[in-house]
């Protein structure tokens, strides 16, 4: 029976002293109020990222769309600067000669690449001599100029149905004075864009 007695005052204590302890923890006490100011927190804190990861958005959008508008212009300005350089370079000729030189067969290959990357462009190649000679012959020889071009071209794999030819002989001249540089400069094939 000492036994039972003692195992009782055991357990009496151990009882006791669990109620103390829990008794005896903080208690954290839970407001209304503190859930709220909680809840405000955080989702004043998912506004400020939402807002933050938008804005971002936007910057990335609007880099890559003038990224993309640089290239376009970069692009325009490369087509515009061959474009001018196809229309600007004339074919020269040698004095009384419709003959290709070495030169004038290299210019001919970059405008044949030039149409070759502008399928839908048909052009005139306009036949121009000096002034030396009758008008009938500068007519004459402007033509052969011409066609030899076209000819040379249609050899580079341009179809013939893409050029036009036309003779202008001495009637346009790039250069009025009477002089061997004047006459260098009008001896020429020039191509225009129709």
């Amino acid at each position: 029976m000492k036994n039972k007695v003692w195992i009782n005052l055991v357990m009496a204590i151990l009882v006791a002293g669990l109620f103390l302890t829990v008794s005896c923890a903080k208690k954290t006490v839970v407001t209304d109020a503190t859930t709220i100011e909680d809840q405000a927190k955080t989702k004043l804190e998912a506004d400020a990222k939402a807002a933050a990861d938008a804005e971002a958005e936007r910057i990335a959008q609007q880099n890559l769309e003038d990224k993309m508008a640089n290239e376009k212009a970069q692009k325009e300005a490369q087509i515009t600067a061959a474009k001018n350089r196809f229309v600007n370079q004339d074919i020269h000729f040698e004095y009384d000669s419709s003959e290709l030189t070495s030169m004038a067969k290299t210019g001919l290959k970059e405008k044949a690449a030039w149409l070759r990357a502008n399928p839908s462009r048909i052009v005139s190649i306009q036949g121009h001599c000096d002034e030396r000679g009758t008008t009938e012959y500068n007519l004459a020889l402007g033509d052969r100029r011409a066609n030899t071009v076209k000819v040379y071209m249609v050899n580079l794999g341009i179809p013939a149905s893409r050029l036009k030819t036309i003779s202008y002989g001495e009637e346009m001249p790039l250069d009025f004075a009477s002089s061997e540089s004047a006459y260098r400069k009008n001896r020429r094939a020039h191509f225009a864009i129709d």
